[in-house]
């Protein structure tokens, strides 16, 4: 293989969904991930974004996934844990890792240090700055100081009530930083699927009172992740909109050609280029039985307001044009396995007919347990246009 190829594990392929379907007819749920698709997203944002682009490998970390976004062009992974940051190594050969978990384990810090080169770390409080220098000796270490945020409108989940600092203890970590040697740069996050660009903007004000109190330049400033998805289900500004405004906040504040600009998207990624294949176990009226649930693949569902699109696939014979509102339950054996609120699917609908979720590229997978002995682990990859955006060319 070329020195720094790809070398992400070979998987089935088809034409399309209906071709999986048709080919494997399968009683277990199947990942479905368009390679195309993600690379077009891995492109898009490369090229709007006027920095560096760190993939949140948290957010869907396949290798299959992995591996369609470098062809696309990020060679950066925001990671949380050695086994994040193995991973990138052995499916990526010249990828870039950064730990930007706020706390870490010593032997954490040192194994990532010295086993994997990992030479930048987030710290919000100085116990943990403490720690980095202890186990790194401090030599050619960035520790990148993450700042607490407001929340902002519209966000799925506001991230700085676990993390963060307040502006002056960040002003007095990135002096200690600097004092032990390493280099500093300062790091937020305005929260998941942010639909408001003004946030990165504001947060970015408050980058600047941070530098302004150190009296001097970070080496970066990393405006994390947060862009939105453009869910069916939620009306998305676009990303130029997002881009637009960090470009304002950091020009506002001052920031020098020196200074360079990260990003962690992943949500943005990877969200739409993966559905989920489930197959119909039972129906009892309007009560829909499917092999997988909010245990598994659609966990998030279940912790905030997305609603996947969904759609029916048969193999013998036309489905009705008629619908009905369903609800979907899981396969594990509680009553909590249900998923919210109801879908809209075809009449006739019936026991051994398959359900195409689709956006489901983000926080499906990651998430998905062992509960029960019900694990979704079969991926395919595909080749045909999205359900999402058949629809929003049909509309």
């Amino acid at each position: 293989m070329l020195a720094g190829a790809c070398t992400v594990r070979k998987s089935h392929s088809f034409e399309s969904v209906q071709a999986v379907a048709k080919a494997l007819q399968p009683s277990y749920p199947v990942h479905c991930v368009r390679p195309e698709v993600l690379e077009e997203s891995a492109r898009r944002f490369v090229t709007l974004f006027p920095g560096r682009v760190l993939y949140a490998i948290k957010c869907n970390p396949h290798p299959l996934v992995l591996g369609a976004l470098y062809r696309g062009g990020i060679r950066d992974f925001d990671t949380a844990s050695l086994p994040e940051i193995a991973l990138v190594a052995d499916t990526v050969s010249d990828a870039r890792s950064y730990f930007m978990h706020p706390v870490k384990a010593r032997a954490v810090i040192r194994s990532a240090h010295k086993v994997y080169g990992i030479k930048v770390f987030s710290v919000d409080h100085l116990g943990e700055l403490k720690k980095l220098y202890d186990e790194t000796g401090g030599e050619g270490v960035a520790a990148v100081v993450r700042l607490k945020t407001p929340p902002a409108d519209g966000t799925l989940y506001h991230l700085a009530a676990k993390f963060g600092c307040e502006i002056p203890e960040a002003v007095e970590l990135l002096t200690e930083a600097r004092r032990l040697g390493m280099q500093g740069g300062i790091c937020f996050h305005v929260g998941s699927q942010c639909m408001t660009p003004q946030a990165y903007t504001q947060a970015l004000g408050m980058v600047g009172e941070v530098i302004e109190g150190a009296g001097f330049d970070p080496v970066c400033v990393d405006v994390g992740g947060g862009f939105p998805a453009a869910y069916v289900s939620h009306k998305t500004p676009p990303l130029e909109d997002f881009m637009a405004a960090i470009r304002s906040g950091a020009k506002a504040v001052g920031l020098k050609p020196t200074v360079e600009l990260w990003a962690e998207p992943g949500r943005a990624l990877v969200a739409s280029g993966c559905s989920l294949l489930v197959q119909v176990q039972l129906r009892k009226d309007n009560q829909l039985y499917i092999n997988d649930g909010i245990y598994g693949s659609l966990s998030e569902m279940s912790q905030v307001q997305i609603k996947p699109p969904a759609r029916l696939l048969r193999l013998d014979g036309a489905v009705a044009e008629a619908q009905e509102r369903f609800t979907i339950n899981g396969p594990t054996c509680d009553s909590l396995d249900v998923l919210p609120g109801e879908f809209d699917l075809p009449a006739d609908l019936r026991e051994g007919d398959w359900i195409e979720f689709d956006q489901m590229g983000a926080y499906s997978n990651a998430l998905a347990t062992h509960f029960n002995g019900f694990h979704p682990e079969t991926f395919v990859t595909v080749h045909d246009t999205p359900p999402s955006r058949l629809a929003s060319r049909l509309g």
